[in-house]
């Protein structure tokens, strides 16, 4: 080997190890965050439920959130999509006001009783700490993406406890139908760190039991194809209807604050006239539920309206766990009519709706197989493929771009 072979690989291996120290960096931070934060969630959650006066507060609440972005969070409101738009097209840091303002308005939006998830303010803390390093170690555009990447991979995984899914989830959420395979090695190591932090904190991730999954049948391969593509539609109604109402409500309602007030009213009235508590907060009991017993065939209709309403006036969370609540009872639904076990729809359909929505099916396959199970693999990829393809070229995620067309053209 010669002098210069030997300055070759000593380069890279110094910038192996410089990404390396880089990405634990980013772990650390957004797993302690998502820990912060989740422990922040089951106190929210715990408080509401014993204290349902709560809900009166929810316009009010509404305000207060609607407020505080007007005054100190214009620059980062945009919350996921402007972390896609860095990395697409890099220009300014991401101040890190983000990270405290996304988690102090998804607590009191859980608080008080709001139809909001959990993922997105995992994310964009991940996102708005990792980038606190780019100035500090003086990162060139490109890096400075995987390190986005890097942050928004260990934000997911830590606060749903499935590293594999979260590594996946930041490369494939960037453009439909397109991967980029040079950010995989840093992806990874952030979400499987960040998830081992959160755990070191005392995390308790839910556990979703399936029990003993089917064989493969031609009849339940068919079954899952079918429930995928409603799976689909059921996505694309929601990212289409929860785009909507937000730009009609934008352009109704000139004052931001009001908008979460008025769509706060609405939840809270809907929620303590009809008694409708389960359908607000994360849903995680209804979701256990749907794994063992029937529930009622509206359920997904009704978490996928309070969600829209919630998330459409502009309150502050996520939209993954409430598209899992969605995707699981609309599995439940569907069970009986395609002659299968309700804990394999509802497993099935929890990722799948996801899927659709978010055009992610190869982290909802991965987490499906993270959760229930790899056993349930071959099953969910079918669904979330055909989810994928049902759901058109748009998702939750406005910034996302489309990469290549779903169906070739024939």
């Amino acid at each position: 080997m010669n002098l210069r072979s030997l300055f070759v690989n000593a380069a890279l291996l110094a910038n192996g190890l410089k990404w390396t120290l880089l990405v634990i960096v980013v772990a650390v931070l957004a797993g302690s965050a998502s820990a912060l934060f989740l422990f922040a969630l089951d106190w929210a959650t715990s408080t509401r439920e014993a204290n349902r006066w709560l809900l009166w507060g929810l316009p009010f609440a509404g305000f207060a959130v609607g407020w505080i972005y007007l005054k100190l969070g214009r620059q980062v409101e945009a919350g996921n999509n402007l972390l896609i738009d860095e990395i697409h097209d890099p220009k300014k840091i991401v101040p890190l006001r983000m990270a405290p303002l996304v988690l102090a308005g998804t607590v009191i939006s859980h608080l008080f009783g709001a139809s909001v998830g959990r993922e997105g303010t995992a994310v964009q803390m991940g996102g708005a700490l990792a980038d606190q390093l780019t100035p500090l170690f003086k990162l060139k555009h490109e890096d400075r993406r995987l390190l986005l990447m890097a942050g928004i991979s260990a934000g997911f995984a830590s606060v749903f406890g499935t590293p594999l899914a979260g590594a996946v989830f930041a490369l494939e959420v960037l453009a439909t139908g397109r991967i980029r395979y040079e950010a995989l090695l840093p992806c990874v190591i952030a979400a499987v760190v960040a998830d081992q932090v959160g755990l070191w904190w005392g995390v308790q991730h839910t556990a979703y039991v399936l029990g003993s999954v089917p064989h493969i049948t031609p009849w339940l391969l068919l079954a899952m194809v079918l429930a995928g593509v409603v799976f689909g539609l059921a996505g694309r109604t929601f990212a289409a209807s929860t785009h909507a109402l937000s730009s009609w409500m934008k352009q109704r309602v000139a004052y931001a604050p009001l908008r979460p007030m008025l769509g706060g009213a609405v939840v809270a009235c809907a929620v303590l006239t009809f008694g409708a508590d389960r359908y607000i907060g994360l849903g995680i009991p209804v979701m256990l539920d749907a794994f063992t017993q029937p529930l009622p065939a509206t359920d997904f209709l009704g978490k996928m309206a309070f969600t829209i309403a919630s998330l459409g006036t502009g309150f502050k969370g996520g939209e993954v766990t409430p598209l899992f609540y969605i995707g699981a009872t609309l599995g439940n639904a569907l069970a009986p009519l395609l002659q299968a076990p309700f804990a394999l729809l509802a497993a099935v359909g929890f990722v799948a709706v996801f899927a659709g929505a978010a055009n992610a099916p190869l982290a909802s396959t991965l987490m499906a197989m993270e959760l229930f199970g790899v056993e349930v693999g071959v099953f969910a990829a079918l669904a979330c493929t055909t989810s994928y393809g049902c759901s058109g070229h748009s998702g939750i995620y406005r910034a996302q771009r489309a990469g290549h067309v779903k169906w070739p053209k024939i």
